[in-house]
Formats: structure tokens, sequence, C-alpha cells
């Protein structure tokens, strides 16, 4: 059975929030465990939302199809496979969802609900980085959706666990993450100064993907 609008936009807010809390959470309980060590903290940060992506694609792509993140959504709706109409409520959904997660991850561990990140990711390197990242994850997703569909949910999961650590950003690689951090002064936290900077490179890199995704999987 076809899933009605409402219940995609409720699958996409809810998978965002999820994924959001797993990204802050595990942050909080990485600085808290590791002892100052950054390499063990962004290791413990890495490996939950790696894992959380896969168990959210699985549990909630054949709903919505597990977007949780504007920028792919807006790749598919340039392949003409996502309305306007729908896309719109998909992109508030993302953004909302996340900005829940990250308040659900505060509530948790008890911090203060509202928060300003002070933490600057900023400079070539890293907007370069975002670029890439993000370009590889919407064609890791058109690839699998071209060749391998059952494969995605591990495919996306994998890439963003490696991607994590090949990037000099850490792999945000998402405009309503991106957001939702900026909102968050912990371990995963971006100043809300970075953030447009981050976006751009994002889309710059989504655009690109979708493109070359094009021309290499044609038919």
């Amino acid at each position: 059975m076809k899933s009605t609008l409402a219940q995609r936009i409720v699958a996409e807010g809810l998978g965002t929030a999820f994924l959001l809390a797993a990204v802050v959470g595990s942050g909080i309980m990485a600085a808290k465990l590791a002892g100052g060590n950054g390499a063990l903290a962004l290791l413990c940060n890495t490996l939950p939302t790696g894992a959380i992506l896969t168990v959210l694609i699985l549990m909630l792509g054949p709903i919505s199809g597990a977007h949780f993140n504007p920028a792919v959504s807006i790749a598919f709706a340039l392949r003409g496979e996502l309305p306007a109409r729908p896309l719109l409520f998909y992109l508030a959904a993302q953004i909302a969802g996340g900005i829940a997660g990250v308040w659900a991850a505060h509530l948790m561990f008890e911090l203060p609900v509202w928060q300003i990140s002070v933490t600057v990711r900023s400079g070539p390197g890293q907007w370069f980085a975002e670029a890439v990242a993000t370009f590889g994850l919407v064609m890791t997703i058109f690839g699998c959706v071209a060749r391998t569909p059952a494969a995605v949910p591990y495919a996306v999961g994998l890439y963003i666990t490696s991607a994590y650590w090949f990037t000099a950003s850490t792999s945000f690689a998402n405009p309503a993450v991106t957001i939702a951090r900026s909102l968050s002064d912990t371990f995963a936290g971006i100043a809300p100064g970075s953030v447009v900077a981050f976006i751009g490179a994002q889309i710059i890199g989504m655009l690109i993907a979708v493109v070359l995704s094009r021309w290499l999987w044609r038919g």
C-alpha cells in the first residue's frame, strides 16, 4: 500500500530526529568517556551514526524513501522523482525533526535545551570536504538505487561511517544536520557563522552528483 503524504512527512521528521539524537547524544557520551582523547571520541561518535542510519533507512525507507536530508530530497526532485509540494514538506520535516532530535539529546543528558554552538568549522579545506562528502553520499544512493536497491541502507551507513574519517569536516553532508548541530554547544556542534558555507558546499556536491549519476547509470 502506498504511503500517504502525511505518513511520509512524519517518517522524514521522525527519522531525522533520531539521526540527530544519535549524532549529538553519542557525541556528548563520547566526550564524557574519552578522557580528552579526540580520536577515541570521534570513533565513538562515528559508529552510532552509521549504525542508526542503517536502522532508520531499513525501518522508514518503505514509507518515505528515508531521505532525512534536504540535499538528498532536492536531488530526487531534480531527477523528477519527488514533486515540488512533497519536497517542501520533506524539507520542513527534516529541519524540524533535526532540531527536535538535538533538543531530545540535550534533555537525555540533562543539559540546557537551548544552546548555540561556538565551534567554528571554516576554511577552504572544510568547505571542499563538505562538497566531497555530499557528492559521495548522493552517488552512493543513486548508484545503489540503479543496480542494487536492497543495499542502500547498508551502503549509506557504511559511507557515512567512513566519511567521518576521510573528510576534514567529519562529513555533515546534510543541510538539516548542519542547521540542527548549530543549536548544540557540544562535541558535534558547529557555530552558526559556519553554517551557510557548509550548506553551500553541500548543495554544490549534490548538484555535481546528480549530473554525473545520470550519465553513469543511464537507463
